[in-house]
């Protein structure tokens, strides 16, 4: 079994190969190609511990990943998002690589993000607001402006302090609110874990793109009059419409009607963005297929690089 450390993995994963990877897996998805059950999860009374599997023909992987989420752990040394990601034979079923799995959930939601604004966004969107200040939001900061022309770059979140931290590292500005950050705004990306909207329909102008990767229980990050005037696009209907921890309370009431995929806008199936005025939404809730696109990647690069421990369970 291959063994791939948190360096490993940060050394191994190229983010505009990640992109490009979750096309098409996204692609295999949404054509019926992926086998992909619903995330479940065991609850202690501290936080949760998710199971993700998947088999993604377009990467030629069968894997799995364990999440936990621990909300208590903001603020601390440890993430509130920590995985492994094992990658098993997929004739015979031996495990063939265990892998670090936090920095992959970090980045390839960020990387789905950016696709989407490859996809939706307009192409002369240069203003991006980045809303909240965690692990999301500086993947997200550096993400986007792989896939536009960013030439602005605004941050707000709870914490000023954290805001200030942020906008340094990643050469943008802090705001001192989530108005101010999204009001004028071409691209915006809520990243937080906040049960009120952090982002409202008076606030967006037209032709906006917004990404969407919090979920949390109690609550929702977008206002419903966001979510009832955007035309909204999802990873997988079933996932986004599922009742937490797969789904999303920010799509609450809607159909699947009312969705569409953007393995569909990829495939050619549906359209995209049709006008400059129109709203998009990208809403997240990360699926296994990303996980598994994104480890078929490293476990690549690391036979191409010689990188990794070899072991015996």
């Amino acid at each position: 079994m291959l063994v791939l450390t948190r360096d490993d993995v940060e050394a191994l994963l190229d983010l505009d190969e990640l992109v490009d990877a979750l096309a098409a897996a996204f692609a295999d998805l949404s054509a019926g190609g992926a086998s992909m059950p619903q995330r479940v999860a065991a609850f202690s009374p501290h936080g949760l511990l998710g199971v993700m599997p998947a088999y993604l023909p377009s990467a030629d992987i069968l894997e799995a990943k364990l999440v936990t989420l621990f909300e208590g752990n903001a603020g601390t040394a440890l993430p509130t998002h920590q995985a492994a990601i094992a990658v098993f034979d997929q004739e015979r079923g031996n495990i063939t690589a265990m892998m670090d799995g936090t920095y992959i959930t970090a980045t390839r939601t960020a990387a789905g993000s950016a696709l989407s604004a490859r996809l939706l966004a307009r192409e002369d969107a240069r203003v991006l607001a980045i809303c909240g200040t965690g692990v999301q939001a500086r993947t997200h900061a550096r993400a986007l402006p792989r896939v536009r022309s960013i030439s602005e770059v605004r941050i707000a979140g709870r914490d000023a302090g954290k805001a200030a931290d942020l906008a340094r590292e990643v050469g943008g500005t802090a705001v001192g609110s989530f108005e101010e950050a999204v009001r004028g705004a071409d691209i915006v990306c809520a990243t937080t874990h906040s049960p009120e909207p952090v982002v409202r329909r008076e606030w967006l102008s037209a032709g906006t793109h917004v990404t969407s990767v919090g979920v949390n229980p109690d609550g929702r990050e977008l206002d419903e009059a966001f979510v009832a005037d955007a035309s909204v696009f999802v990873e997988s209907r079933a996932a986004a419409l599922a009742s937490f921890p797969a789904g999303s309370n920010d799509l609450a009431g809607l159909s699947p009607d009312d969705l569409v995929e953007i393995g569909e806008v990829i495939g050619g199936s549906k359209p995209g963005r049709a006008t400059d005025e129109e709203l998009t939404l990208y809403k997240s809730v990360g699926i296994a297929v990303m996980d598994a696109a994104a480890a078929a990647l490293v476990v690549r690069a690391a036979g191409e690089q010689g990188r990794g421990q070899v072991i015996e369970l």
